[in-house]
């Protein structure tokens, strides 16, 4: 696991990109041993950076809005984001500049448009008839804040409420102010001598548009005549108001109030309520008012032709009702239904079969808006069951504390996760389809398999099928399970060197190829598995327990034995081995009462049921010595090939065998240099120290960042080590005797030393001082010899350095392709073998699928190293460095990946002052370099990965991945591959009753809100009330907007495409249109111009 310093992070945010400067040109040629050139085809003009799409639950969400037509969901968050959802696959993600939170969301329904209202007091048109919706126009009042809008359906005039208890009106096709404005003083009585507060609700009354019921926050109601401009009833009420809802006939309507009641009041009755009713209160005897209870936020009145209406409501439990969770209430007809949600309510709708106001609702679903949650209710079946969420809004689960990418996966590997996930789906869903099914697919340009993989605090582990920019969960892994739970804090005596989770997910090793998985978690603990379609039941889980020292003086081992030191290399043609140590758990605490060689977690003793997919084949822990606890795993990798696990920490490092069960290598990381050492250390004891808990991994909650040891970058690993939350250190005063960690581990098949003529099995240690290590296997032969037969590890002498912490390695053929580690193809060892396949297995040989595998002894290699500072390619077995770059001076890299890309191979970086480079290989020429994203979490850090093809991502908030790509080709297809939100579909016909003529018609009195509110009848707005902004829309988006608000022509299919090609068959239609719009476009083609050659990231 990396460890980051925060203030280092700090100092390289503030640092211009040094990367690949000039300097970088230090480029070693070595003429003695260089072989022909390699031809690298990758240039500058392959590459560049452009996010793709945003996967996961809307942070922080704030609001919800729905377009009953289009069928599509649009979410608002806190952070000024805009998340819209059709069908599953069909997902977009906008941005506000501003960052304001999105207060209020008002979609033109069928329009292909959206207004959102912000709390920064500015209201923004989004064009939605584009794959990447923009901005229109925007509005910033500057006088007065937005509390709530309204826009009824079929109009272009929008109501705005502010905090004053005023109401403007905004026309949504110029988003300019009318002049005509309702006061709050006209509204409310004359005699009422206190302010009514804000406006908390507006609307139309469904069978009559020309009034207008607004609600205010102190329990005033006023129903205003826009005609006559004066209030007709004024309701009055001792409670505070949240909400207000009609009935679709138009004579009575609903409020919410602040002590948990319900007012049910007829419109021309506005004396006293209809009815009221505590839906959670105690009827209590004699007639006298139940208890108060909590407020209800949100209530909405639903019709039915066959039965009774449905009331809906959030809110309004009883106050005794302490710990109870969240509920949404459904009452319908006698029964109330009280349902309860996993996290908080955000906000809800019901959703209706038909878009007006005016005709009977028929309720079929509701959406919650939970704040962790998005939860869709099936109002049609008993019991409201659930619909399945097909969206993939379950990346937080739990904490996310680490992720992988891997693109370009064999192409069985999808379908077997998903056949063996497929069994751990929950029942009792409804049976209907999932309701928001608008928008459509995009064009599926990409062919190859891509999946992520996720580890989580409470030790989960969750596979995702990520092909063509989608996202959806295959198999879900819990680790956690082959550990014994601890009932209380007394029965956890050695959990105790993490706070919490621990079982947290920290590095995670996979081989698609073979299918072999390996963990490493936040108690020092590991474990392999294996892939397998069969159940199985284990009766005693394989274990073994490590005791990694750092001392090299005298330390004893439980049986006496002495630890011994690496052999000095190079003595011989045969160098002595390392002897295998394990060391079982013969006590819980030495001779002087401290514990010793306990694990941190008590694996289960009993038989453990393990269903298809991942089934444990090794449990490795470390252990206490001598009253210190084990220190948590910087690195990990694993082998199927070799059969063998290797991990390390600042300790040292340890080999495990895990056919065999045994221990290879159990060494400090001094010991490893033998007589080699560059460093004059003198050996002291582990520090005395508590380890951090595996909370700073996940932190959920995103306004703390929490500087602990882990989030460090390794090299500042300084003596002092407390681990308070406050403890930051500068790179600068990096102690001298700090600790060496293994930071990266690779097992490779190459030459180990300068005089070897041909490769063999190695595996090649960096760590956090720069220095790269190598370790020669001598592996038995294949089938039984394996498991008979000891692994013997010996080192090879070899040192390399590099400045800065060693974060990867890999290895390139005389071709300048990747030779990849050996691997095992995977097979189903849960089935016995026939005699013809254990036949194959002993000639099996392990799998190197080098291009050039068949390369002459002669021959040679290219070791590729990047550390934090720098990347070094090596000419092997001569061991001369021949190409060198400086990445950057002032910051420190954070990821490094060796990828492909274009048939082709090269190094992407992504460095703590923001920026990505990519580089080619072998020549290490700088390619890319991009300042993208400035460091402002360490789970940005944490979770940020390349793979193949131009792909990577990284955790944007504790609730999403970004994707993004550093590939050009991709760039230029992506517009395609984007899914399209708006469809062309025919707005459903009014309710017949002979009444529906005009424009903006829909109720049974219809208004013409041109001939109130337009300048000829109102006037103009104050200049100083609100700012007009034009939006980067663009000219089609003007033209989509244009033609897409006016008249019944709005209502007619219209396509354009994102790159301004022709109009579809239905140009000739909306010809007359976009005649009407022609300032409107020449104003757009100024901004068009404007921006036209400005990157994405110049805006």
């Amino acid at each position: 696991m990396r460890k980051f310093n925060i203030r280092k992070v700090l100092d390289g945010l503030t640092a211009v990109s040094s990367a690949a400067s000039a300097s970088s040109a230090a480029q070693q040629q070595q003429a003695g041993n260089r072989e022909t050139e390699i031809q690298e085809t990758l240039q500058s003009e392959h590459f560049q950076l452009c996010k793709t799409v945003r996967h996961g639950f809307p942070y922080q969400p704030s609001a919800l809005a729905f377009d009953p037509v289009q069928k599509i969901l649009a979410i608002g968050t806190q952070t000024g984001a805009l998340r819209l959802f059709g069908r599953p696959g069909v997902e977009c993600y906008c941005q506000h500049d501003s960052g304001a939170a999105v207060i209020q969301l008002q979609f033109l329904i069928n329009e292909g448009a959206l207004v959102s209202a912000l709390a920064d007091d500015t209201l923004h048109l989004w064009n939605l008839r584009q794959k990447r919706p923009a901005i229109l126009h925007s509005l910033k009042f500057n006088r007065e804040r937005i509390t709530f809008c309204h826009l009824p359906f079929q109009s272009k005039w929008l109501y705005v409420g502010t905090e004053r208890g005023n109401i403007h009106i905004v026309n949504v096709e110029s988003f300019t102010l009318s002049g005509y404005v309702i006061m709050w003083n006209k509204a409310i009585e004359l005699s009422s001598k206190s302010h009514p507060g804000p406006i908390v609700h507006i609307s139309d009354n469904p069978m009559d548009e020309g009034k207008l019921l607004i609600g205010f926050e102190s329990g005033t109601v006023v129903l205003w005549d826009l005609k006559s401009k004066k209030a007709d009833y004024r309701y009055t009420h001792d409670e505070a108001i949240h909400s207000v809802a009609w009935h679709h006939e138009g004579k009575q309507f609903i409020c919410s109030h602040s002590d948990g009641t319900l007012t049910i009041w007829n419109v021309k009755s506005p004396t006293k309520p209809f009815q009221t009713i505590t839906p959670h209160g105690k009827q209590l005897k004699d007639g006298k008012k139940p208890e108060p209870c909590k407020p209800i936020l949100k209530v909405e009145y639903k019709t039915t032709r066959a039965g009774d209406p449905f009331i809906i409501l959030s809110g309004g439990l009883s106050y005794d009702t302490v710990g109870r969770r969240p509920c949404l209430t459904v009452m319908h007809g006698k029964s109330t239904a009280v349902l309860e949600m996993d996290y908080s309510i955000v906000d809800f709708l019901t959703l209706c079969e038909t878009p007006y106001p005016n005709d009977f609702q028929e309720p079929y679903a509701v959406v919650v808006l939970l704040e962790k949650d998005l939860v869709l209710i099936d109002l049609a079946q008993n019991g409201y069951p659930i619909f399945e969420n097909p969206y993939p809004l379950t990346i937080h689960e739990s904490p996310v504390t680490c992720c992988e990418y891997f693109a370009d996966c064999p192409v069985d590997l999808i379908p077997a996760l998903y056949s063996v996930g497929a069994r751990q789906k929950r029942q009792g869903y409804s049976k209907k389809e999932w309701p928001i099914s608008g928008g459509n697919w995009g064009l599926i340009t990409q062919s190859y398999p891509e999946i992520i993989i996720t580890g989580h605090a409470d030790g989960s582990i969750k596979f995702w099928d990520a092909s063509a920019i989608t996202l959806q969960v295959l198999y879900k892994l819990k680790t956690a399970k082959v550990f014994e739970k601890s009932r209380n804090k007394e029965d956890r005596p050695n959990t105790d060197i993490v706070d919490e989770d621990p079982y947290a997910i920290q590095i995670i090793s996979w081989c698609p190829e073979s299918r072999m998985l390996c963990i490493a978690g936040v108690s020092a603990h590991v474990i392999i598995y294996r892939f397998s379609k069969q159940e199985v039941t284990t009766e005693v889980i394989p274990m073994l327990e490590v005791r990694l020292l750092y001392e090299i003086n005298d330390v004893e081992t439980p049986d006496g034995e002495q630890v011994p030191p690496l052999p000095t290399p190079g003595t011989g043609s045969n160098p002595q081995s390392i002897v295998p140590q394990s060391h079982p758990s013969t006590s819980s605490s030495s001779s002087d009462g401290l514990r010793d060689n306990v694990p941190c977690l008590k694996v289960k003793n009993s038989p453990l049921k393990q269903s298809p997919g991942y089934q444990i084949e090794l449990v490795i822990q470390l252990v206490w010595v001598s009253g210190e606890p084990p220190q948590q795993i910087t690195s990990l990798a694993v082998n199927s090939a070799y059969g063998l696990v290797v991990f390390g920490n600042c300790n040292g490092i340890a080999m495990v065998d895990y056919l065999q069960k045994t221990v290879l290598l159990n060494l400090g990381t001094i010991e490893l240099y033998g007589s080699n050492d560059p460093y004059r250390r003198e050996p002291r004891s582990p520090r005395k120290t508590r380890q951090p808990s595996g909370a700073g991994l996940c932190d959920i909650n995103e306004g703390t960042t929490v500087p602990e040891d882990r989030c460090k970058s390794p090299t500042s690993d300084v003596k002092d080590n407390s681990f308070s939350r406050s403890r930051s250190s500068s790179v600068t005063s990096i102690d001298k005797e700090s600790r060496e960690a293994i930071s990266a581990l690779h097992f490779c098949e190459t030459f180990t030393r300068k005089a070897d003529t041909s490769p063999s099995p190695c595996l090649w240690v960096g760590t956090t001082l720069g220095t790269v290590l190598v370790i020669v296997l001598n592996l038995p032969p294949g089938g039984e010899q394996r498991l008979l037969q000891p692994v013997i590890v010996s080192p090879s002498g070899t040192i390399l350095r590099l400045k800065g912490a060693i974060l990867r390695m890999a290895f390139l053929d005389t071709t300048g392709s990747l030779v990849p580690p050996a691997h095992e193809p995977w097979r189903e060892h849960n089935v016995p073998e026939d005699k013809d396949e254990k036949d194959k297995s002993k000639k099996r040989r392990p799998v190197s699928v080098s291009p050039s595998s068949s390369q002459e002894i002669s021959e040679n290699q290219y070791a590729v190293i990047c550390s934090e500072k720098q990347a070094k390619v090596i000419s092997l077995p001569s061991q001369n460095c021949i190409y060198k770059q400086n990445i950057t001076e002032t910051s420190f890299v954070l990821r490094g990946d060796i990828v492909s890309l274009s048939n082709s191979i090269c190094l992407a970086c992504f460095c703590a002052n923001g920026h990505i480079m990519t580089f080619s290989l072998p020549s290490l020429r700088p390619l890319l370099d991009v300042y993208y994203l400035p460091l402002t979490n360490m789970r940005i850090a944490r979770t940020f990965c390349f793979t193949n093809n131009g792909q990577a991502l990284y955790l944007v908030s504790p609730t999403e991945i970004q994707r993004l790509t550093y590939s050009q080709e991709t760039c230029e297809n992506l517009q395609e591959m984007l899914g399209e939100l708006f469809t062309p579909v025919e707005t459903p016909e009014a309710p017949n009753r002979g009444f529906f003529k005009g424009l903006f018609g829909g109720g049974a009195q219809s208004l013409d809100r041109e001939e109130l509110f337009g300048e000829s009848a109102s006037g103009k707005a104050s200049r100083s009330l609100a700012q007009h902004i034009p939006g980067p829309g663009g000219i089609e988006g003007v033209k989509g907007a244009a033609s897409g608000v006016v008249g019944e022509l709005a209502r007619a299919r219209l396509a354009l495409d994102e790159r301004g090609q022709k109009l579809g068959e239905l140009e000739e239609k909306t010809a007359a249109m976009l005649y009407s719009a022609d300032s409107f476009s020449k104003h757009a083609h100024e901004m068009m111009l404007k921006y036209k050659d400005k990157k994405w990231y110049q805006f």
